[in-house]
């Protein structure tokens, strides 16, 4: 029950944290230096610009409306993971405008737009990460792959460039070709979260000392592996190749012990974005 708690908790956590993130990126770097970005957030900038209506009630307004559509043909499940996101954002976004947090005005914009891009990603990644949704542009596009089996980021890419051009009224060139670059940043900076501390090494050691090998692997790097059965191709005489999956930091350590059993040995190294089960995912067992 208790480690239920903590998941829960933690989840929390992570969804309050990105959406401050996110809501930080627009109050001291977007909005302050005029830059143009896609979503719910580029929507409320326009109105703003345009209307005068402020950033975090527009996006509050809107996420409650996408939020109920989505809710209404998606389903209770998918209300269940958006609906912090759905409420957080806005809120920590009005607190932020509220207690008058100054911006950050550069000199260059191309530096604001790296900030900004970032902090968008890296929000955007930990609230994913914990689960969650961030709801907003995202539900239109979920509601089109239901309905139409229409692809999600296609979906969402064409509304981020609607939405540019939307906000390209009274201003030139510039700021579309930075607001493109912005969107950019943060889809880089959103993969790099969600991959983030799952990537793994996948080694591959084809060794007449195999035997010795796997055992050395078990004893010094406390890792899983499997033997599989193949056959070169040039002799055809049937061999046994060592498979583990370790982290970054053991590949030099794993290397120099293949290389003292069997300097002959053939490695084959690449990486991996994620692995789950037992010993990763799943607390290792010992017998």
């Amino acid at each position: 029950m208790k480690k239920n708690w903590f998941v829960l908790i933690r989840k929390l956590g992570m969804i309050l944290f990105g959406n401050l993130l996110y809501a930080l990126a627009v109050t001291l770097f977007i909005v302050p230096n005029g830059l143009l970005t896609g979503g719910t957030t580029g929507l409320a900038l326009f109105f703003y610009r345009t209307a005068g209506i402020p950033v975090s009630l527009f996006v509050c307004l809107f996420n409650v409306a996408m939020f109920l559509l989505g809710a209404w043909v998606l389903g209770k499940q998918f209300a269940a993971t958006t609906v912090l996101s759905t409420l957080i954002y806005p809120l920590l976004l009005g607190l932020l405008e509220g207690c008058g947090l100054p911006g950050i005005v550069m000199q260059d914009k191309l530096t604001a737009v790296l900030y900004a891009g970032v902090l968008i990603g890296a929000g955007i990644g930990i609230v994913m990460r914990a689960g969650a949704s961030t709801g907003g542009m995202d539900i239109p596009a979920l509601i089109l792959k239901k309905k139409k089996n229409i692809n999600v980021s296609a979906t969402i890419y064409l509304c981020d460039c609607v939405i540019l051009l939307l906000q390209l009224t009274g201003t030139d060139i510039h700021a579309l070709l930075y607001g493109i670059l912005l969107i950019a940043v943060y889809t880089v900076a959103l993969d790099r979260v969600l991959l983030f501390g799952g990537a793994k090494m996948q080694v591959k050691i084809i060794s007449r000392e195999h035997e010795a090998i796997n055992r050395l692997l078990a004893e010094r790097i406390d890792c899983g592996t499997s033997l599989l059965h193949m056959e070169t191709g040039y002799l055809h005489r049937e061999e046994k190749m060592v498979l583990a999956v370790i982290s970054n930091r053991d590949l030099p350590r794993v290397n120099q012990l293949i290389l003292e059993v069997d300097p002959e040995a053939f490695i084959i190294v690449n990486r991996i974005n994620e692995v789950s089960g037992r010993g990763f995912t799943l607390s290792k067992v010992y017998r």
